[in-house]
Formats: structure tokens, sequence, C-alpha cells
């Protein structure tokens, strides 16, 4: 039998003789299926498409790993390396023997954490490859989860995987939406890695928060209010969103609380600050 990969979503499911007749997370008004229906892929065929794990060292500590050509809504993973051990935040919906290398290279892996089920592409695939290192799920997001897997843990709330990372529960996009917070991220002043449970922008002084990204349904006032507060306890001057180079490269508290302060006056027909 087969996991099949979603090549909408990137979501890989429990392993079956024939692709599945849905996946139930483009199924969900946050996702879709497309208009030529849905299409499934093993990792096998992936490969002989051509596609390859891409990885780049974007400060110290923290290197990127996404797909080329990307998969699924294509985001990019996030390997963050500390004292204690290597973390990494989000996942993709491919692996490779380069992948798998450059992780060992950097050394290792001890967990597997995300902002939202859209990103959980071949997470159990990569715990495999790292001896069933924990997949770290928020309990608010169980159904979530299209392959059940003993490493798979729940949490909620917060959650320090390991000294120097917080999982913050953020709520929003998904109930249990999530950020990481690295306390040693960004020289020391602190990184917050969001995906898009908080979404890095095209103007990269600001960020933003919806329901639906692809179906455009916002959150409202109480939800950005909610998430905004989450993540004022943190320090952090860098925000790393869910795509290459989408950065907040530094004011990254002022950034998300001005973006919470116009979202909700924008919402709320209020047009001007104050």
């Amino acid at each position: 039998m087969e996991a099949w990969v979603c090549r909408t979503c990137g979501v890989q499911q429990a392993p079956t003789a024939a692709p599945p007749a849905a996946c139930a997370i483009c199924q969900d008004e946050r996702q879709y299926v497309p208009p030529q229906g849905q299409r499934w892929a093993t990792l096998a065929e992936l490969g002989a498409e051509g596609r390859h794990i891409e990885v780049r060292d974007l400060e110290p500590g923290l290197t990127g790993i996404g797909g080329d050509p990307p998969i699924g809504i294509g985001q990019r993973a996030l390997l963050v390396q500390t004292p204690a051990g290597n973390f990494l935040w989000d996942c993709l919906g491919f692996i490779d023997e380069k992948g798998v290398a450059a992780v060992k290279e950097r050394g290792g892996l001890h967990g597997i954490a995300f902002s939202h089920p859209h990103f959980y592409g071949v997470c159990v695939e990569w715990s495999q490859a790292f001896g069933g290192a924990p997949i770290y799920i928020p309990r608010a997001d169980g159904e979530w989860v299209m392959r059940p897997d003993p490493a798979v843990t729940y949490w909620e709330g917060t959650l320090a995987p390991l000294p120097g990372l917080t999982l913050v529960q953020s709520g929003g996009h998904f109930e249990g939406s999530a950020v990481l917070h690295w306390a040693g991220g960004a020289n020391g002043q602190g990184a917050l890695l969001t995906g898009d449970t908080i979404t890095v922008v095209a103007d990269r002084r600001f960020v933003s928060f919806m329901r639906s990204y692809p179906n455009e349904i916002p959150l409202s006032p109480a939800d950005v209010q909610r998430i905004a507060s989450s993540v004022r306890p943190y320090q952090f001057d860098r925000i790393y969103g869910g795509w290459w180079d989408r950065v907040v490269e530094s004011d990254g508290q002022g950034a998300i609380e001005r973006s919470a302060d116009r979202y909700v006056r924008w919402v709320e027909g209020r047009r001007e600050a104050g």
C-alpha cells in the first residue's frame, strides 16, 4: 500500500491500496479542491518528476528546507538548531536523501511541530527518517491528522519541546494554529516562526491574519486580538513566515501590534487610528 500525497495541499494520507476518494483538508472551507479534481502522487512519482530538496542556511542556527519544484502550497520548513537538539518547524510534502543528509549534517532531528494542518506535509516520513522523532500536534487539531503514527504527541496551550524553544497555541486560522518562539534567534534578540498563523505579507513592515487565505475568509477582530495577545509575552525581533523570503527582519513585535490594530480598525469600519 502507498501513503498518497495530495498534490493540492501536500499532506500525506494513511497508506491505502488505491488513492483516497477525497482529501478532507482540501474539502474544508479553508482550502480547496481544484477544478480538475482531487489528484494524488506517491513520493516516488514526485521524485521521478524531478523534485528535490533545496537547503538554504538563513542565519546561524536556522536552515530552510523546501521542495524544488514546490508541491502543494509551496511552503518551506525551518530547521532550528540549538545546543539541546534540532527542531523542525512546519513540514512540506516531499523528502529525499539529500534533505535527510542535510539535517543529519546539522545534528539530526529531535522533534517536529507546525503552524497549522495545511503544513503537516509528509511529517511521518521525516520523523521515521530520524528514529521516530516526536511529532507535536495541538490537541485541538487532532481531527486533521491524516496519517496517524505512534510518534504523534498531542499538546495544548504552550509547550517547551527543547530549551530555548516554546510552542504557543495562538488559534485563528485553525483552533490549534501555533507559532514557535526561538529565544536565540536573530542574534539573541529572538525570532518568531509563524507559518501563516501570522503571515508575513508583501510589505514586510506588516503581517496579516485570515481564516482562509485562498478563499479570502477573514477572522473576527476578537480572533486577531487573541493572536496578538498570545505572542505579546515573548521577546523577538524577527518573524519568519511560511515561504522563502517572507521575513520581517526587525521590529517583529511592532509589526504584529501595528498589523493587528490596522486589521481590527478596517473590519470594524474605523479607517483612522485612535
